[in-house]
C-alpha cells in the first residue's frame, strides 16, 4: 500500500536560556525554558534523506542565545515574536514556526537589618530567589503573514478555605459522598488565553502588564465567588478575565480539584468542626471549560497538555 508524508515538523526541545540584564548595581533575570518548532517544505528530507532544506537544530538553539543578546528578553512573547519572525522571513523552505516558552520567575532577596545599613538598601541588586508560585507559559505561532499568541500559566495552587458547597447532585447505588454544605475548594490552576492580537497592523498588547493584570482577575474571582462548584468558580474566573482585558477573546482552563475531606476524629472522643482535613493526592476530580467572548472562535486546543 502506498504511503505518503502527512504534517510534520522538527526543531530544538527547552533550550534554557537566563538573560541578567545589569542596570548600575542593579541586576534583572529573565530566565526562559524555550521550545523552537519548524515545519515547511520538509518532504525530501523525509522521503530522500536531502537536507537540502533543513536548518540544523543546532543552528536554532545558537539563535535563542544569539537573539538574548541581540534583542534582550523584555517579556517572553516578544522574545517568541522575534524568533518566529526570524525563522519564517530568513528561510525560504520554513512557511511556519512555532515558539513555546516556559518562564520561571525570580525575586529579590531583602537583605537583614545589618547588612541593609551596610549597602544601604532593604534588598540586595544582584541576589534572587525563585517564586515558586506559578510557571509563565506562551506560544507564538507565525505563518509569514498572521499571528497567533496563547500565554497563560501551570501550577498555580489556590485554596478557600470556606464559602464553597457541594450538594444535590446526582445520587444513584454508587454514591456515597456526602453533600457539603461548608468545605474546603482548592485546585492547581493550568490556564491558557488567546490574544486577538494577529497582524502587524494591529496594536501589540503590553504583554507584561497583560499577563499580572490576567492572573490577578483571575485570582480576584476564585477568591471572590461564592462556589456552588468548581464549574461555577471556573467560569467566573474566565469571564472575568474578558470582561477586563479587550486584548484577550478565549480563555480555557483545566482545574484538578485538590480534594480535602474532613478526618473522623470520633473514634478519639472529639469533634472536628471542619478543623481538621485529609488532603487526598489522588484520584481527583478534573474540571475543564473553555470561556469565550461572545461572538468568537475556540481555538486553544482542548488537550492542554499538547500545548
Amino acid at each position: 500500500m502506498p504511503t505518503i508524508l502527512g504534517q510534520n515538523q522538527y526543531g530544538k526541545a527547552e533550550n534554557r536560556v537566563v538573560k541578567i540584564t545589569r542596570d548600575g548595581a542593579t541586576h534583572h533575570i529573565k530566565d526562559l525554558n524555550v521550545s523552537v518548532s519548524l515545519s515547511g517544505d520538509m518532504e525530501e528530507v523525509h522521503y530522500s534523506g536531502s537536507n537540502a532544506n533543513v536548518l540544523p537544530t543546532d543552528t536554532t538553539k545558537n539563535t535563542v542565545y544569539a537573539f538574548a543578546k541581540e534583542y534582550g528578553i523584555e517579556s517572553a512573547e516578544q522574545f517568541g515574536i522575534h524568533l518566529a519572525r526570524h525563522f519564517v522571513t530568513s528561510q525560504e523552505p520554513i512557511h511556519r514556526a512555532r515558539i513555546r516558552i516556559e518562564e520561571y520567575a525570580w525575586e529579590r532577596i531583602e537583605a537583614s537589618d545589618a547588612n541593609s545599613r551596610f549597602i544601604g538598601a532593604d534588598e540586595v541588586k544582584h541576589s534572587f530567589v525563585r517564586k515558586g508560585q506559578e510557571t509563565r507559559l506562551t506560544q507564538i505561532t507565525y505563518d509569514g503573514s498572521s499571528w497567533e499568541v496563547i500565554s497563560g500559566l501551570k501550577d498555580l495552587v489556590v485554596m478557600n478555605s470556606t464559602n464553597s458547597e457541594f450538594w444535590g447532585y446526582v445520587k444513584d447505588k454508587y454514591t456515597t459522598l456526602k453533600e457539603a454544605y461548608d468545605r474546603i475548594l482548592a485546585t492547581q490552576v493550568s490556564g491558557r488565553w488567546r490574544f486577538n492580537w494577529t497582524d502587524d497592523d494591529q496594536r501589540m498588547p503590553h504583554w507584561e502588564k497583560s499577563y499580572e493584570q490576567t492572573k490577578k482577575h483571575m485570582l480576584q474571582a476564585f477568591a471572590e465567588t461564592y462556589s456552588l462548584s468548581l464549574q461555577q468558580t471556573m467560569y467566573q474566573m474566565g469571564a472575568r478575565i474578558i470582561d477586563n482585558r479587550s486584548e484577550i477573546d478565549e480563555v480555557r482552563f483545566s482545574l484538578p480539584n485538590k480534594h480535602h475531606f474532613l478526618v473522623d476524629l470520633e473514634p478519639f472522643g472529639l469533634k472536628n468542626d471542619n478543623e481538621v482535613y485529609y488532603a487526598a493526592d489522588r484520584p481527583y476530580g478534573l474540571i475543564e471549560a473553555t470561556i469565550l467572548r461572545d461572538g468568537c472562535e475556540a481555538r486553544i486546543p482542548v488537550d492542554l497538555t499538547n500545548l
